[in-house]
């Protein structure tokens, strides 16, 4: 009786119509029909719960927690909270911005004293700029006279990547060592032409010893093969012979000539830009106007058939440490 009495009072709770008439059994069994609608109620719940967390993407539960850590950092950076995450101690607010002084005042005083003479909003023509060039050298030894130029060129395309030599009339000033890696009978020729270095097995342990005392290379077609080996030797430093640049002939004795009184080889950087040295300082603004003439008549030729429009882009002067002075584009 006590038992039927509690489940009245349970049947009671949920508002169920029984009564003391009712068995046991049929009051226990309409208490679970009412109870079973609320269990399957939160089942259900935890399922759109369960069913709302992905196991990969951007709805997985790593991602959702990546999305409120970032929301919560921006909103502690809007805030202006600096403090730690982690508890940690606020740290202190950044200072100003440090002043950096401009590029010229950063140069030493001869230097700056150089640049006063050169209007940097003025295209110069070729003979002024070697004048200029002469006067605001601020190197106290016989400095050189660079050109810079800037092609419309990709040098990533074969017939785009500018590569050959000229020869200037009035040489570069500098002092060529030439070597001349050639069959016996070429020596005799060679050494007459002012080479400084000639062999072939001699020079060959040379190159095994990784000895490189000369500036330029000239082999026959013959002996480039025995030359493979070293050309990661070579090659870097700008000394294995090429075609293009007139380091492998047949004739060893022009070859040398040619190289000894001013032939030099230019090509093409990857920024597009050409760079040579005319001359020294001290030739004078006559020599050095004639060997930069032979250089641009030389680069005019080189112009690609594909390239539509103006070849060059702008031109630039300048001597070892000195200040850049643009040149008016007369080429195109």
């Amino acid at each position: 009786m006590a038992k039927k009495a509690n489940l009245l009072e349970e049947a009671k709770k949920l508002g169920l119509d029984v009564s003391e008439k009712n068995t046991v059994a049929q009051i226990e069994a309409a208490i679970v029909d009412a109870e079973a609608p609320a269990v399957a109620e939160e089942v259900t719940t935890e399922v759109v719960a369960e069913e709302k967390v992905a196991k990969a993407g951007k709805r997985s539960a790593k991602a959702i927690a990546e999305v409120e850590a970032k929301l919560e950092k921006e909103a502690r950076k809007e805030a202006g909270d600096t403090s730690s995450v982690d508890g940690e101690e606020e740290s202190m607010p950044k200072g100003p911005k440090p002043v950096t002084r401009p590029r010229l005042e950063r140069r030493g005083k001869k230097y700056q004293e150089a640049a006063k003479l050169i209007e940097n909003a003025t295209l110069y023509s070729l003979a002024q700029a070697v004048e200029l060039a002469s006067k605001t050298s601020p190197s106290k030894f016989d400095a050189s006279v660079e050109v810079h130029v800037r092609l419309n060129v990709d040098p990533r395309q074969a017939d785009q990547n500018i590569r050959t030599t000229v020869s200037l009339p009035n040489g570069t000033g500098k002092t060529i060592r030439v070597a001349v890696f050639a069959p016996e009978a070429d020596h005799a020729a060679a050494t007459e032409s002012g080479a400084d270095i000639v062999g072939d097995e001699t020079f060959l342990a040379q190159l095994d010893k990784e000895t490189i005392n000369f500036d330029i290379l000239i082999a026959t077609p013959q002996y480039m093969p025995r030359l493979g080996k070293y050309a990661r030797l070579l090659g870097p430093r700008g000394l294995m012979p090429n075609p293009k640049s007139g380091s492998v002939a047949t004739d060893v004795a022009k070859a040398v000539k040619e190289a000894k009184t001013g032939k030099v080889e230019y090509r093409v950087d990857k920024q597009a830009i050409v760079h040579l040295s005319i001359g020294k300082v001290s030739f004078g603004a006559e020599k050095l106007t004639q060997n930069a003439q032979s250089f641009f008549d030389s680069l005019s030729s080189q112009k690609p058939t594909t390239i539509k429009g103006a070849f060059v882009k702008s031109i630039s002067m300048s001597t070892t440490q000195g200040p850049s002075i643009k040149i008016e584009n007369f080429v195109n």
